[in-house]
């Protein structure tokens, strides 16, 4: 898919009402993208399949192995 060079607006020259049909533009455009990413990721998430990982993903999970180390040792040292 082949992106169509983005015009360079000068926004000091626009009446308010032509920036408030900017934004409003713009949030439409995002609200349409972001609902399709949701719905991909939905469909997606009925299979089981994980797309990406980005950084929140990796910090969501605490690891399992660090947490076991830390409890048994610490249940050495009372026991001692």
């Amino acid at each position: 898919m082949e992106r169509a060079p983005i015009a360079k607006i000068d926004l000091d020259f626009l009446s308010i009402e032509e920036l408030a049909a900017l934004r409003d533009e713009a949030t439409d455009r995002l609200a349409e993208k972001v609902a399709a990413r949701q719905a991909e990721l939905a469909m997606l998430s009925r299979y089981g399949k994980i797309t990406k990982k980005g950084p929140a993903a990796a910090e969501a999970k605490p690891k399992k192995e660090a947490k076991d180390a830390w409890h048994s040792s610490k249940d050495q040292s009372t026991a001692a």
